[in-house]
């Protein structure tokens, strides 16, 4: 994949946006588990419990997170989880500070000049789909986390972050793309790929390893 220009196709030119950091100023889905947990005592209970185990196993798998989520998740079918998150949706859209409004306005100045603009992110599918939704953000195409019904609750089937989002990009058949708009080094391979990569509110030692591994500058924006 080598960042080719779709235009050369004849096909409007795909745009790619990150979420969390570049839509958002923060951790949407590390919300929607804290919301999670603050609103049942027996979830934070039995994650209390699970913590000495969660901590011998952190040095050989590092990902306590899920765990985490999954315990938050548990007793959830496919129904409750959507009127759950429609419900966290319509909260979280109030909230001041949470969206990035640099960053949604120039996703829509990408729609207006007739780009094929793609969310591509590790936030779960319906979260990030009802909060685009809320927000008025339509005829967008999503390429997301996603969940899977287990035998306690919703299970997390595909985390899309890494490289793990260039998979999920040509399992959705873009095999290219023009632009992206990144912000740590999680969207390093997506950056990549792009002609046209851009590192959003990046540090300058980000920016260094980034364009270090990259072997290009990278647009850098500072967006609020």
């Amino acid at each position: 994949m080598d960042g080719q220009d779709t235009q050369a196709t004849g096909a409007p030119p795909v745009v790619l946006f990150d979420f969390d950091g570049v839509l958002t100023h923060a951790d949407t889905y590390a919300l929607f588990v804290r919301e999670r947990y603050a609103r049942s005592a027996w979830r934070k209970l039995l994650a209390l419990l699970a913590l000495p185990w969660l901590l011998l196993l952190w040095p050989l798998t590092r990902r306590l997170q899920r765990p985490l989520v999954h315990i938050a998740l548990l007793g959830m079918d496919e129904r409750r989880y959507r009127a759950t998150v429609e419900a966290f949706a319509a909260g979280l859209v109030r909230r001041p500070g949470h969206f990035c409004r640099d960053g949604v306005r120039a996703l829509r100045r990408h729609q207006a000049a007739g780009e094929r603009v793609i969310v591509v992110t590790g936030c779960e599918h319906t979260v990030v789909e009802n909060l685009l939704s809320q927000l008025g953000l339509t005829g967008l195409e999503l390429v997301a986390s996603r969940l899977r019904p287990g035998a306690f609750g919703l299970r997390l089937a595909h985390h899309n972050v890494g490289a793990g989002k260039l998979k999920a990009l040509a399992t959705h058949g873009v095999p290219a793309w023009r632009r992206a708009y990144g912000d740590s080094l999680h969207d390093l391979h997506m950056l990549k790929a792009a002609a046209e990569p851009v590192l959003v509110n990046g540090t300058p030692k980000l920016c260094k390893r980034i364009e270090r591994a990259l072997g290009r500058s990278v647009e850098r924006v500072a967006w609020h």
